[in-house]
């Protein structure tokens, strides 16, 4: 596509990738087929071609943002599906990005919306604040039956639900190396289990598993809200905390469960590529990032197998597939320890879930859930398996069946407990 931006507005290094991302779309047309807004509207500007055309108008002409393009652009769940499907290569994650915070800093959003998103950005990234939001949102009335406070109770009370008992202390018995395992904010407190699991998964296998203090948010919730100077004092802080413990300890890896975070994780030399300090400091971090299926091979998990007859419906998350491109390796895994694996129909399709998308745009978010709940109970699987808080909550919503974390199936099929949704399933009456 051709673009005319100045040599003055080049000079800006996020403008400069914008502007070879937009030049390299040719408007093929294949990215409408793996967007998920496109393939539920039908409207060309929820399309990624459509929106790369709205974003080129708004940039280029340093344009003030209108209500029609913030809200096409608000409604991109940032799956980058796009991005798996495109073949001229265009960088539509850091070009979104890019305009998400253009409109943050350019566009007054009416006082409601303001006020929901400065509640998002002040309450999920910090551990603390989500815990007495969720206690909040588990003792309120029902606050309505739609819209985003009532979906944001849902969730809190999903959550709250899903919460199980579980250590967070990590046991000590190297063999094979050392890990540093990112706490995360919102899995850390809405499933606990997941981080119980992982040190056991973990320390079965030979790794000690170590956390850092200090260690804050990835930054990844706020950066899609285009609150980048939030972000990168998150990313920042959480650099630091992890940099500490790699000058006292050898590390082989850090290790993320949520793949929402790994995926910002790894773009950490992007983020802070303009940053003198931070630069080489972020891509060292990013080389070390490894998502928890990353970590260990299939071959490396038949000696601990002990398989179970559970047939898992597996919904690999866009953050995995298409964030990290690593969507089967999960799959793999689970193959290797003996269970029965299915993927269903539109696998290449978004949850709905999206960092704060479910929570923001509802109505389409509940369109998708429902959407992808219903292709995986159509499957034969009688437990559903993925690698991001974000989509096991969102699915939890609309399934008929128990949603867990790839690495709580991994740890039950190599001498763990249970997981307790498995376990309540089981036990409970049929839906």
């Amino acid at each position: 596509m051709k673009t005319e931006f100045s040599i003055e507005q080049l000079a800006d290094s996020q403008t400069a990738v914008s502007a070879q991302a937009i030049r390299k779309c040719v408007h093929c047309g294949f990215c409408t087929a793996t967007c998920p807004t496109y393939v539920l509207l039908g409207d060309e500007r929820d399309s990624p071609r459509g929106r790369i055309y709205l974003m080129k108008e708004m940039l280029e002409k340093n344009q003030r943002p209108t209500a029609e393009v913030v809200r096409h652009i608000d409604r991109c769940l940032s799956c980058l599906g796009c991005v798996s499907t495109c073949p001229s290569g265009v960088d539509y994650m850091h070009l979104v990005d890019h305009s998400r915070a253009y409109i943050e800093r350019n566009y007054s959003r009416p006082w409601h919306e303001r006020a929901l998103r400065a509640l998002l950005a002040q309450v999920l990234p910090y551990r603390h604040r989500l815990r007495w939001a969720i206690r909040l949102g588990r003792a309120m009335p029902s606050l309505s039956r739609g819209g985003s406070l009532g979906a944001l109770q849902t969730l809190a009370r999903a959550s709250a639900r899903a919460n199980a008992s579980a250590t967070d202390t990590p046991t000590t018995f190297a063999k094979r190396g050392r890990v540093l395992l990112m706490q995360g904010c919102a899995e850390s407190v809405t499933r606990p289990a997941i981080r119980a699991a992982t040190v056991r998964f973990l320390n079965r296998l030979g790794y000690d598993v170590v956390f850092a203090r200090g260690e804050q948010c990835c930054g990844a919730l706020v950066h899609h809200l285009g609150r980048e100077a939030q972000a990168l004092s998150l990313a920042r802080a959480t650099i630091d905390a992890w940099l500490r413990v790699l000058e006292s300890q050898e590390i082989d890896a850090i290790v993320m469960t949520t793949s929402g975070c790994g995926t910002l994780v790894k773009d950490y030399a992007h983020l802070l590529r303009e940053n003198d300090v931070y630069a080489a400091r972020a891509a060292k971090i990013g080389e070390l990032a490894k998502d928890v299926s990353e970590l260990v091979a299939p071959q490396d998990l038949v000696a601990f197998a002990q398989p179970r007859t559970h047939r898992i419906a597996y919904h690999a998350p866009c953050s995995l597939q298409h964030g990290q491109r690593i969507g089967e390796r999960p799959k793999q895994l689970l193959l290797a320890v003996g269970f029965e694996v299915e993927t269903p129909h539109e696998a290449h399709l978004c949850c709905g879930s999206a960092g704060t998308y479910n929570i923001l745009e509802p109505e389409l978010a509940a369109r998708l859930g429902e959407r992808k709940a219903d292709h995986l109970d159509q499957t034969r699987g009688t437990v559903i398996a993925t690698g991001n808080v974000g989509c096991a909550t969102q699915i939890g919503l609309y399934s008929k069946q128990p949603v867990v974390h790839t690495v709580e199936l991994l740890d039950w099929a190599t001498g763990g407990p249970e997981p307790e949704a498995i376990r309540i399933a089981s036990t409970a009456p049929r839906r």
